[in-house]
Order: structure tokens, then sequence, then C-alpha cells
């Protein structure tokens, strides 16, 4: 392909998509400049179109713990494109992959293959609605569940009012059944039980949210949410696309032991391509056509070269002790980091982190919700983000979104990361 200018490709994609990009937050609107177009990458680096290397801490927003270009995954995707790329009618590698994670999450019973995380969230909110025969949802500040109308909602004035959109384009209507929540908060959660649990289909969450920051849940606020769920009926959905396969095989519900009614997959069980899936107990997903009542489709559901690719990553992950290996780069980078706060005096930056997760935020204490981070200093962040990324270091283009470790980064790595955030503390202040 014709090599360009990350300047010059800008201009033109500005030009041809609506704000120059084909997903927001790539355009750097949260902190300001120009994007950079990537040519090529290669374990924990990438390189844009003018030559220029960056240690990635994006890895395809978490999609990649391996990190990029890996040769098990392209060796995967060389022999199944020999095969073909679509066949629209079912092929082995779906039936693999989807024993390959029911073997690995005991809540899993049975699966449905879909394309994005936003679809299979989609289809989980109207299967949930099929099944009970309610209409409400609950969802809570903070968590991202893709762009469907139902789940593309912010809070209201107060904790328990109806949702209102969260976009144009959004039936009030719609959003009026979506309820919204503040994230950690039980008493909040058992309050509005009590008033709307029998009027509640499902419970939709990220067991650690990881799109607005990583705001980690407090002790006891998982296990609460799950008791008031099964006492009113209530389905228990965990969308574990980031968190399933990066905090462990058996993800976030594996972490906290809490088993949900259904779970959302997504990005790793892709292997860096579209693939997402949702899965539960039996008699839930047994209502969905051709079976049941409660309708979805969809042309490339199980794409063979997705589930080729998704499968070598979690054959990898499975065999290498990735795990372990992204489990003790966190703790180096985690401790690393810290250290350099203390000695720096900063009081006003939050090192968090959830296994090979972390992020951090110009706040004076640490952030459990929605409302904390949005306190965040988001003008130092961004003069943060664009130090580092003039040091060779890519962090995501916002103060909302986490950071991704893989297997691929190494201790020099790291070290080099730690001396650009010092230089980067010092120049945002």
């Amino acid at each position: 392909m014709e090599r360009r200018s990350s300047a010059s490709l800008w201009q033109e994609a500005q030009a041809l998509f609506p704000g120059g990009v084909n997903s927001p937050v790539r355009s750097f609107g949260s902190v300001g400049g120009e994007p950079f177009f990537v040519r090529r990458a290669e374990g924990a680096t990438l390189w844009d179109e003018d030559g220029r290397p960056y240690i990635d801490y994006v890895c395809s927003w978490g999609a990649l713990p391996l990190g990029h270009a890996h040769p098990a995954i392209q060796a995967a995707l060389r022999e199944a494109i020999a095969e073909g790329t679509s066949f629209g009618i079912p092929s082995a590698r779906e039936v693999r992959l989807g024993e390959k994670i029911r073997a690995a999450v005991p809540s899993i019973e049975k699966l449905r293959m879909t394309s994005s995380g936003t679809e299979a969230c989609m289809t989980a909110i109207r299967l949930a609605r099929g099944f009970t025969g309610r209409e409400k949802i609950l969802k809570f500040a903070g968590c991202y569940h893709g762009h469907s109308d139902s789940l593309l909602v912010k809070a209201g004035s107060g904790a328990l009012t109806h949702g209102e959109p969260d976009s144009a384009g959004i039936p009030r209507a719609v959003a009026e059944l979506t309820l919204v929540l503040p994230w950690n908060d039980s008493a909040a959660a058992s309050d509005l039980f009590a008033r709307e649990g029998d009027r509640l289909a499902a419970v939709i969450l990220e067991p650690v949210p990881a799109n607005a920051g990583l705001l980690p849940p407090r002790d006891g606020f998982l296990e609460r949410v799950r008791e008031l769920c099964a006492r009113y009926g209530v389905l228990l959905i965990f969308d574990e696309v980031i968190t399933g396969f990066r905090l462990g095989m058996g993800g976030a519900q594996e972490r906290f032991a809490i088993r949900p009614d259904l779970t959302i997959f997504g990005k790793i069980m892709g292997g860096g391509l579209p693939a997402a899936a949702l899965g539960g107990r039996a008699d839930i997903l047994d209502r969905l056509a051709p079976e049941g009542d409660v309708y979805q489709a969809g042309t490339l559901s199980g794409n063979p070269l997705a589930m080729a690719a998704g499968l070598a990553q979690i054959e990898e992950m499975e065999s290498s002790g990735a795990h372990d290996r992204l489990e003790r780069l966190g703790t180096i980078l985690e401790t690393e980091i810290q250290e350099l706060l203390r000695r720096r005096g900063e009081r006003c930056v939050q090192f968090q982190r959830v296994a090979s997760l972390f992020c951090l935020f110009f706040a004076e204490g640490p952030v459990f919700s929605l409302e904390q981070a949005m306190g965040s200093d988001r003008k130092r962040f961004a003069r943060f983000f664009h130090s580092l990324l003039r040091q060779g270091v890519f962090f995501p283009p916002s103060p909302f979104e986490s950071c991704f470790l893989s297997t691929a980064h190494s201790e020099k790595e790291i070290e080099m990361t730690v001396a650009a955030v010092d230089q980067a503390l010092e120049e945002s202040q």
C-alpha cells in the first residue's frame, strides 16, 4: 500500500468520515490534536505512517492480550483464509470455540455468537425481556454496553430517576425503560429493588467498569447485586467484553466467585477480529430463535476467520501461562508507578489497577464512581497524554478509558514507560 503521512491521511479522512474516524474516541476529541494513523504493529509496538514507534497500551482496546501479530493467531488465520472467508452456514470452528468458552466459564451452558459486543448486549436485553415478561432494565453510570438504544442512557437528576437519552435519535419512551444507578452504591441498589424489583427484567453491568477509567467494585457490591437479582427474579447480566479471558480464563466472574445468569463476551474471544457472544443458562438461551420466540440473526455471526483467531488466542493463553505473566507485569508497573508518585509527592494522581487493566486519574483520592471520575482534572490528563505520545508511549486518548498490558510488553518497555510517565507528570503541571 502506498505510504502516506498521518497528516495527509487525516485531511482526507475528515472529508470521508464523520469527525474523520469510524469510532469517536479515535478522533482525539478528549485530548485535542490530530490522531496518528497506524502503518503496522508487532508485539507491544505500533508504527505510524511516518515511521514513529509507540509502546502501545491500547492493544486494540483490550482485544490483544498477547500483543500484535502473534504468530499463533497469524498461522490460524492463514489456514482459515485458505478455506474461505465466510460461509453463512455452520462450520466446525464455531463449535470448537463454543466448547472452549463453555469449558472455561462455568456459568455458560449455551451460547449465541455475534459480531460485536453491542449486538450481544442488545440481544441480551431483548432475551431478558422475553424470558421474564418484564420491560425495565437497570444499568450503572460509568458502565458501557455498546450503543444500542436501550443502553445508551445516562443518569437523570437523581439516582433513582428514569434515564435520559445519551444521544440524539433515541426515543424518550425507550430511555424511560432504563433505570440508572451510581456504580458501587449498594444502598441505592437496595432501595431501587424495593421499589422496582418486580418490574425489572435484568441488571446489566461491567463487573470491573473499564470505560470510565477503571472503577474497581467495592467489597460486597457485586455480591449484593447478585443477591437482589435472585430475590426479585431479575436476570443478572455480566458484560465481560473487556474482562472475559483477561482477568483469568473464567473472567471477572471467576475472580469474584459470582455466577451471572447471562454473560457477554467480545474482544479477546475474536483474537483481534470482530466477534462476540452471548452465553448463559440453557433455559434462557433456548428462548432464542429458531428454538424460541426471541429473534436474533446475523450473516457474519460465527465467521470462520474470527472463530479461528479467537480459538488460537484463547488456546495460547491457556497453554502459555499468559495470565501469570500479565499479573506479574501489572504488579511491576504498579509498584514502579506508585513509587514514582510517592517520590514526586503527587497527591492528586491515582494509579488504579485490576490484573492487566490500569489507569491514572488526576484526582485527590481513589475513584470508585463515574461522578468521581468526572471530577478529575481532564485538562492535565490531556497535557499528560500528549507528553507521553511525544515520548513514544501510547495511552488511550481519553481520561475515561483504561490501559491494557499484553504478554508482549517487556520489563524494559515498562521501565521506559515509567520514565516517560515521570517526564509527562512534570510537563503536565
